[in-house]
């Protein structure tokens, strides 16, 4: 299983703001993000979870929360803390329901946040699917820094608005 993180952040890695993201909409990131993870398990905290419920991402959803035991989606599990969401994900991906041509690796699982998932998750995930979205914006949640030097841009995509970069980890260091 390759545990993938994807986000878009402005260069102060400014994610989001009032539960929104903080600057004008991308809609070539959106689409971009959505093709994506559309065909993958995604894990993604209680609140977030409940933001997208009117569209929401992947094939199936993890939602890590400790304050809820279920939620109402046949496609959604609740796990509680990052091992039970791991354990959800291989499991997920080794029933092998999940496997459409479309997705970047058969065995992806994504991390789509907010800001506490995102840093829980930060030392286990493979690659980070950044969003780097020009300039600086005023936000309350933030993406968490990570080390450059364990991390290397294996691709690198320019667009209106914003750079694609997928990073990989470098090493045995997941």
């Amino acid at each position: 299983m390759q545990l993938v993180s994807v986000a878009a952040l402005a260069e102060n890695r400014a994610i989001g703001r009032d539960g929104e993201v903080p600057w004008p909409h991308i809609e070539a990131d959106v689409r971009q993000y959505r093709e994506r993870v559309a065909g993958s398990p995604v894990i993604l905290g209680r609140r977030t979870f409940d933001s997208m419920l009117d569209d929401l991402p992947g094939s199936r959803q993890i939602v890590v929360s400790r304050s809820v035991d279920s939620v109402d989606v046949p496609t959604a599990v609740v796990a509680d803390g990052v091992d039970s969401a791991l354990e959800r994900a291989e499991e997920i991906v080794a029933d092998g329901d999940d496997s459409d041509d479309d997705t970047d690796s058969d065995d992806a699982v994504y991390v789509l946040g907010g800001g506490a998932i995102y840093e829980l998750f930060q030392p286990h995930l493979d690659r980070m699917v950044l969003s780097h979205v020009t300039g600086s914006y005023d936000g309350d949640t933030f993406y968490p820094a990570w080390d450059r030097d364990e991390w290397t841009v294996a691709a690198e995509t320019a667009y209106d608005r914003f750079t694609l970069r997928e990073w990989v980890r470098s090493g045995d260091a997941a």
